[in-house]
């Protein structure tokens, strides 16, 4: 009766991921992505003031004179900080105007223009190495495992990254270089979730051949179920501490991040174990592959 309701679950689940990954590619063709300065091109500048100001009420000068919003950073010198905002707005921008108004002197350090193309190769090399990033998990997934169970690990990896972009997508955040660096992590840790679970699968189906594949996804599930949760919930709580303290340049990574490892854990217990099953995975198909340990 266990083993029946924790494949309903895992049929279930499965169900509910493929919807919803439909309706989020819908999104993203939809929607589009709202593209930061770094690939659609802007002015970044570096500012110092002369007392303290702070950096909420720096923001909402900031966004109340330039009519949109501004990135503001800070650096690790105190009172300093870097601006950078689109070229459009530029002329609104006006650093006198806001040293009057918070009654402070601003020295400009620096002034630096990132250009359209400079943006377009970001976004180029940006998705070349997901791309290439995805290439190499398919090329060790297809050396490590049998393709029915390797492409269970893929399909999960897939399935997160679309998520992860379809939020970005449907709330319009920006996204920029610090949330595609919270993808390729993503890629990261869903591949080796991902591989602990169909190594525990390839183990039992060698050792008990003639166990039907259900019951031994749900046993492989089972065994790795604690070690998934106990990782996932440590990896959850550092990351909701960079949201929370991290500020807003880290904002978009932390949101990433906080997505991806949830989608990460949900996937692969339930998409990468049910579609091997689907696809017919047998203990014949490692009937005579011997067993791979890990060093």
């Amino acid at each position: 009766m266990e083993i029946k309701f924790t494949s309903f679950w895992r049929y279930t689940c499965s169900a509910i991921s493929i919807l919803l990954m439909a309706l989020s590619i819908g999104v993203i063709a939809v929607q589009g992505l709202n593209w930061g300065q770094d690939f659609t091109g802007g002015i970044v500048s570096e500012i110092r003031l002369d007392k303290h100001i702070d950096e909420s009420t720096l923001r909402t000068t900031l966004k109340q004179n330039s009519g949109s919003e501004v990135s503001l950073i800070a650096t690790g010198e105190p009172q300093r900080w870097v601006l950078r905002y689109p070229v459009t707005v530029a002329k609104n921008v006006q650093l006198p105007e806001l040293s009057k108004q918070l009654d402070i002197r601003i020295e400009i350090l620096n002034t630096s223009i990132v250009g359209p193309q400079v943006g377009q190769e970001l976004a180029e090399q940006g998705g070349l190495a997901v791309l290439i990033a995805i290439m190499c998990i398919l090329g060790y997934l297809s050396f490590r495992f049998e393709w029915r169970l390797a492409s269970g690990a893929l399909f999960a990896l897939i399935h997160d990254v679309v998520f992860v972009v379809a939020f970005f997508a449907l709330t319009q955040m920006e996204f920029n270089l610090t949330v595609l660096a919270a993808v390729l992590a993503i890629l990261g840790y869903s591949l080796n979730d991902s591989i602990i679970i169909a190594d525990r699968i390839r183990e039992l189906l060698i050792r008990k051949p003639d166990v039907p594949l259900a019951e031994i996804n749900n046993m492989a599930v089972m065994a790795t179920f604690s070690r998934t949760m106990v990782t996932s919930g440590t990896t959850l709580m550092t990351v909701a501490a960079l949201w929370i303290m991290g500020g807003e340049p880290l904002q978009g990574f932390s949101i990433a991040m906080f997505i991806g490892v949830l989608t990460g854990t949900f996937s692969s217990i339930a998409v990468g174990t049910s579609l091997p099953e689907w696809l017919g995975l047998t203990s014949l198909h490692y009937q005579f592959t011997p067993l791979v340990k890990d060093i």
